[in-house]
């Protein structure tokens, strides 16, 4: 099957979308698809006239289009021709937008179908805009090294500075931990959102913590790996998350994690008791967990053992792209490739 993967141009910095694009586009390409992966500059997610007008072009002529949903979710007319041309379009909807919900509507009816990260991001899409024809593909794991973890404990925060990621709740949640031994590091990167991000540096020099808390930047490669390795703890507590790709990655390290409750870190994180969803109102509802699990060898000891257990249990990637590549060769008429 050839496969045209429409991916956005304005997204630079190390998303969970542009990594469950890569490693999609990758898996869907060893189960023998070709893949051609088309990236369309623009003010996406509505763009102006020429970046619709460029993404329109990237559709024509495609039999089957993957296209992720911060290009395609805020252009409806372009979405709804390429399908009356002939052209099977499917929106990979990361996370429903935050604004241009009418666009978003529009554009996910009238698609062939729906890929979603998640069933929190699909349910959340259903809810915005009705029934829909949705997959769900959740994001696989890579293999990974276990962590050997660190002394003091090793605090992990691996997400772009952007305030939705609640990097300064983290601060001052830490802040009031001064009394025990800890570290941290933040892994993601600052360009994003350059104002928050000298934010968080001014929260942690404002609370004394430069010591404590290492701002690294994004990380890839070895260097990222050398942080998971020195972890015990991961922290996802974004206000809103469709998935929480990290928090695959943490517990495929068997490092446990602690995510904000009702987001869809939770169903990253599963019934695998390898850490805590916690209900954050404020700082002091995650300094009171980390407190506890900082200063209870046992609960520690808990955490790390249902992590080394989900670990052995994680998909992988090939199951995404399995699940993805069924939906497409039957809307397509086509053999289906039985589940791994």
């Amino acid at each position: 099957m050839d496969i045209r993967f429409i991916v956005p141009g304005n997204v630079r910095h190390g998303s969970g979308g542009n990594k469950y694009n890569a490693a999609l586009a990758k898996h869907l390409a060893a189960l023998g698809a070709i893949v051609q992966a088309v990236t369309v500059d623009g003010d996406w997610p509505v763009g102006s006239a020429a970046d619709r007008k460029r993404f329109a072009e990237a559709l024509d002529g495609g039999a089957t289009v993957i296209a992720d949903g911060l290009v395609a979710s805020g252009a409806p007319d372009e979405v709804a021709a390429a399908v009356a041309s002939g052209t099977n379009v499917w929106i990979l909807s990361h996370m429903a937008l935050a604004d241009h919900s009418a666009l978003e509507g529009k554009a996910l009816a009238a698609a062939t179908g729906v890929i979603c990260p998640s069933s929190h991001a699909a349910a959340e899409l259903q809810g915005k805009h009705g029934q829909l024809n949705i997959v769900v593909a959740r994001p696989g794991a890579e293999p990974a090294d276990i962590a050997v973890g660190s002394d003091p404990p090793r605090i992990v925060a691996v997400a772009a500075l952007l305030p939705n990621k609640q990097h300064t709740v983290l601060v001052d949640a830490l802040s009031q931990l001064s009394d025990l031994p800890w570290s941290a590091a933040f892994v993601g990167s600052p360009d994003a959102d350059q104002a928050y991000a000298a934010q968080v540096r001014a929260a942690v020099e404002d609370h004394g913590l430069q010591g404590r808390i290492t701002v690294t930047g994004e990380l890839s490669g070895p260097a990222l790996e050398r942080q998971w390795l020195t972890a015990d703890l991961s922290i996802l507590i974004s206000e809103s998350e469709s998935f929480g790709m990290v928090v695959v990655e943490s517990l495929a390290h068997g490092v446990p994690a602690i995510v904000r409750n009702g987001t869809g870190a939770v169903e990253a994180l599963g019934g695998s008791g390898a850490g805590l969803a916690l209900d954050i109102a404020g700082p002091a509802d995650l300094a009171s967990a980390l407190r506890a699990w900082l200063t209870d060898p046992s609960l520690r000891t808990q955490w790390r053992s249902a992590a080394m257990r989900a670990r052995n249990h994680l998909p992988g990637w090939d199951a995404t792209a399995t699940t993805v590549l069924k939906v497409l060769n039957q809307a397509a008429g086509r053999y289906a490739p039985p589940e791994p």
